[in-house]
């Protein structure tokens, strides 16, 4: 009898390794990765926010940046609002 009941966790433990592997792990190494990327940010980085505004870093604090939408045109915006890194400036402004 317990050879059986064995046998009955088998697919279950089949399904929880296959979650893992399809979910989890690439949605902690995407998390991973998105968390070096708010700690490297520089001044002249060029950026994305997640509004999809296209600005360059002016200026780097704790949690605040301020971004640089167009010339004369600055805005401060938290940390988490970048998406993604566009590039870096040649000389911040």
């Amino acid at each position: 009898m317990p050879q059986q009941q064995y046998t009955t966790f088998i697919p279950l433990l089949l399904f929880l390794v296959v979650m893992y592997f399809l979910i989890y792990r690439p949605q902690a190494t995407q998390a991973r990765r998105r968390r070096e990327m708010l700690g490297k940010l520089r001044e002249g980085d060029r950026v994305l926010t997640v509004g999809g505004l296209h600005a360059t870093i002016l200026d780097v604090k704790e949690e605040t940046l301020t971004l640089e939408l167009a010339p004369n045109v600055k805005v401060k915006a938290d940390r988490g609002a970048v998406q993604a890194v566009r590039g870096r400036q040649s000389k911040p402004a």
